[in-house]
């Protein structure tokens, strides 16, 4: 961390907490009324202390896994959050400025966790107590470890995927052109964290399979995706003219411009019924992919996450360009096969063609899909690949 950032931090550290909230720009504002209470540290033998990403509302997913499925664990899942827009649960969710900049939430949030807590889990390799200017992410590792805690790393994807890796392996990576002059700064930002990862030499765990080519070290612990909450008796494909969906959190790395020609033409022969979803909250999301006949997840990463999770829950047929490497690693590590049907950007017209001729056998694919998330991504797996981090 650069002397200026620090300085910066003290200066800071020194106003008074009005005034701080008051002079961050943006995002960034608050008020003393909204800095939150301390977490408070379950009842429970092992406590476990998960901070800040929550992305996609998995910290908070794993952190109910872990209660539900292992003896005496409990946990508490803390994310910085933006002022507005929609909020995946959270235990302790705190304001971006209040994070980053509040000295009197910080001191409290970081007595409480030294004194309550017995595990801190640091996702995507961030601040896990704010303060982001004060301190560098080696140093609240370092304090939390010095206080007793067992501590492990948790990436998430974009903070470690290498791209100069990723573009050498996928022929439509985003990292080739896509994402313009944010490849410089992906490629910055992994090696920086994968220095992170060496120079702590904790435990590891990563969210998707495809991770682990970046960090072999690490162990796979799935995402977790409430199947009950995405089940519909509705079967797939029984309307003349399917509906095709489309939900890019980020059309760059979906590859979405890359298929989004082919569907729009589909659409107008009167094939398909194209819907691109966006900004939809979560219960949208909900009754879109039950509505949907086939969902369609990403063409350029060649991996699976949560999307594609809800969408197989959902029981509709799921098309997706899913690397061998990721399907060999669900495979091997469950004895499930991933059933989501393969599609490169390219071949994209070809598979939904043949999907249309065969529905028979599209709905079969489709009716796994639910099976699949309950016996690797209903929670159970992930407390088990908790297990020894926890219980150990």
């Amino acid at each position: 961390m650069s002397r200026l950032k620090r300085l910066a931090g003290h200066v800071i550290r020194a106003l008074p907490e009005g005034l701080v909230g008051r002079l961050l720009p943006g995002e960034y504002r608050y008020r003393p009324a909204d800095i939150p209470a301390p977490s408070r540290a379950p009842e429970t033998p092992v406590r476990l202390y998960i901070a800040p990403a929550n992305f996609a509302g998995q910290a908070w997913q794993w952190a109910r896994a872990a209660e539900r499925h292992l003896p005496g664990v409990g946990a508490v899942s803390m994310v910085e959050v933006l002022r507005a827009g929609f909020r995946h649960p959270a235990d302790t969710p705190v304001p971006r400025g209040v994070y980053a900049a509040s000295g009197r939430w910080q001191r409290a949030e970081r007595t409480v966790v030294a004194r309550d807590f017995t595990h801190l889990i640091v996702e995507a390799e961030r601040w896990p107590f704010g303060g982001v200017l004060l301190e560098s992410v080696d140093e609240q590792v370092q304090w939390a470890l010095d206080r007793g805690l067992h501590v492990a790393m948790l990436c998430h994807g974009s903070d470690i995927r290498l791209p100069s890796r990723h573009a050498e392996l996928e022929a439509d990576s985003p990292f080739r052109t896509a994402l313009g002059d944010q490849i410089a700064h992906y490629q910055r930002l992994t090696e920086r964290n994968r220095a992170l990862l060496d120079r702590l030499d904790l435990p590891v765990f990563v969210s998707t399979p495809d991770l682990l080519r970046d960090v072999p070290q690490a162990t796979w612990l799935p995402v977790v995706v409430d199947v009950d909450r995405w089940a519909t008796d509705a079967a797939p494909l029984s309307r003349a003219v399917p509906r095709v969906v489309h939900a890019p959190s980020r059309a760059a790395m979906k590859g979405s411009e890359l298929v989004e020609p082919t569907l729009h033409r589909l659409h107008e022969q009167g094939l398909i019924d194209y819907r691109r979803l966006e900004k939809l909250p979560h219960e949208g999301m909900v009754a879109a992919y039950r509505d949907a006949d086939i969902v369609l997840d990403q063409f350029s990463m060649g991996i699976y996450g949560v999307a594609a999770c809800e969408a197989m829950a959902a029981g509709r047929v799921v098309v997706s360009h899913v690397a061998d490497f990721s399907r060999e690693t669900v495979l091997a590590a469950t004895s499930q096969r991933l059933p989501i049907v393969q599609a490169r950007a390219a071949e994209l017209e070809t598979v939904l063609r043949g999907l249309l001729d065969d529905r028979e056998a599209a709905r079969a694919t489709a009716a796994l899909g639910p099976d699949f998330v309950r016996a690797v991504h209903d929670g159970r797996r992930s407390a088990q690949v908790l297990g020894p981090f926890l219980l150990g």
